[in-house]
């Protein structure tokens, strides 16, 4: 897969995220797989009681745009959470 598809499929659920780490192109949709794990790890958040519906609703406005982002190759952070580097 190209980086742009890569990038793409790395916002697709969990799976999309493992599909894209192992057979995607790494390099070039890094900074995107970056930020899929990170959304992800924080949208387990969700769970608490309250603040969390509140969360989930952010979690999902910033998935919306990070997909919008890989789409157009474009490597914009997504807000609060994005400056957060997991995969190096």
């Amino acid at each position: 897969m190209d980086a742009r598809t890569t990038g793409i499929v790395a916002y697709i659920t969990w799976i999309g995220l493992l599909i894209a780490v192992i057979a995607g192109d790494k390099e070039g949709a890094k900074f995107h797989i970056n930020q899929a794990l990170v959304i992800m790890l924080f949208g387990l958040l969700g769970a608490i009681p309250c603040i969390g519906q509140i969360w989930l609703i952010f979690i999902f406005v910033c998935w919306i745009m990070g997909l919008i982002a890989a789409i157009n190759e474009e490597e914009k952070p997504v807000p609060l959470i994005g400056g957060i580097t997991l995969i190096k």
